[in-house]
């Protein structure tokens, strides 16, 4: 009993590690998707009259979470394929992120990245148009969709860390989750 307890324990230490590990091998071998939450940003939520093209009006990214895109677009620089293509949802923290991350490649606004929509309708159209996108990439590099931590938790069950990496492909209508890499 002393010894399952042990084992347990180690594995709640170990875990996070040979996760982020594995991550890193999937990015290795280019041909991914990843699914990134956007680095730390201040407050919880956004206040009630956000908009979207409006930074003044929504959170943006603390000096800690400027600090952590740049280093870990650096260690995905370092350690992965080539990122293709980086898609962003249209709001401040989530292009800060690419900004700071991925400064040598422009990134494309993708929509569907955005917060989840309080209309279920609307929220299943946008999951439904990630879910496809993941599908229909055939790159050599990697995919890199910078988006909020909601989004993530509807489309994999994950709820990610600010700044975490989900790797992801399409199984269905669904993503299923191939690896994580956390960066803090």
């Amino acid at each position: 009993m002393l010894r399952i307890a042990l084992i347990v324990v180690a594995a709640m230490f170990i875990t996070p590690a040979a996760a982020t590990e594995a991550g890193w091998a999937l990015l290795r071998e280019g041909g991914h998707v990843v699914l990134l939450r956007h680095a730390a940003a201040g407050g919880g939520n956004d206040p009630p009259n956000v908009v979207a093209d409006d930074c003044s009006t929504q959170r943006r990214l603390t000096e800690r979470g400027r600090e952590q895109a740049d280093r870990l677009g650096v260690l995905i620089s370092v350690r992965g394929a080539p990122t293709e293509q980086v898609l962003t949802s249209q709001y401040c923290r989530c292009l800060e992120t690419a900004q700071y991350a991925f400064d040598d490649l422009k990134p494309e606004i993708f929509e569907a990245l955005d917060p989840l929509s309080a209309d279920p309708e609307l929220a299943k159209e946008q999951q439904a148009a990630i879910t496809e996108r993941v599908r229909s990439f055939t790159g050599s590099g990697n995919l890199v969709m910078i988006t909020h931590g909601e989004n993530i938790k509807a489309l994999t069950g994950v709820s990610p860390r600010e700044g975490e990496a989900i790797v992801v492909r399409a199984d269905g209508d669904r993503l299923h989750v191939l690896g994580r890499i956390i960066f803090d």
